[in-house]
């Protein structure tokens, strides 16, 4: 397998395909012969990083960069930003509102388990223009 790129557009509010991109390349990496624990890893993180894009973001670009040694995925949106990502990234933190929370969503632990589940996490953000996480997976055999 060479390398391989994939885009997606993440709608916002959209909370009826919020997680369909992970589940997308999660069964693309399952057919390419991933590693299980690589591919539950990998679906983890996407599929926080898509729903925190859904809820907070206004939605957002999902750019997956996958070669047989690492996956590399780049989640970019333009919402808000995060003021203070020290706080975001305490697990139970969120400023997601009460509807959200009746939904299911928002209990704060979107980041914390980004973080748990990759191998490197990078998250760029400012706030009025938007939030870039970058996060990789390295692929052991």
């Amino acid at each position: 397998m060479g390398a391989l790129h994939l885009e997606y557009t993440v709608a916002p509010d959209d909370f009826s395909r919020a997680g369909e991109v992970s589940g997308i390349v999660k069964r693309t990496l399952k057919d390419l012969g991933f590693p299980p624990a690589v591919v539950r890893r990998t679906a983890i993180a996407m599929y926080e990083a898509e729903i925190n894009m859904v809820i907070h973001a206004n939605g957002g670009k999902i750019t997956a960069d996958i070669t047989p040694e690492e996956i590399m995925i780049v989640f970019a949106d333009q919402g808000p930003g995060i003021p203070d990502i020290d706080l975001a990234m305490q697990e139970g933190w969120s400023t997601a509102s009460e509807d959200i929370r009746d939904m299911g969503f928002g209990a704060g632990m979107g980041l914390p388990n980004i973080q748990k589940s990759t191998d490197y996490m990078d998250v760029q953000t400012t706030v009025g223009v938007g939030t870039t996480i970058t996060i990789k997976i390295f692929v052991t055999q």
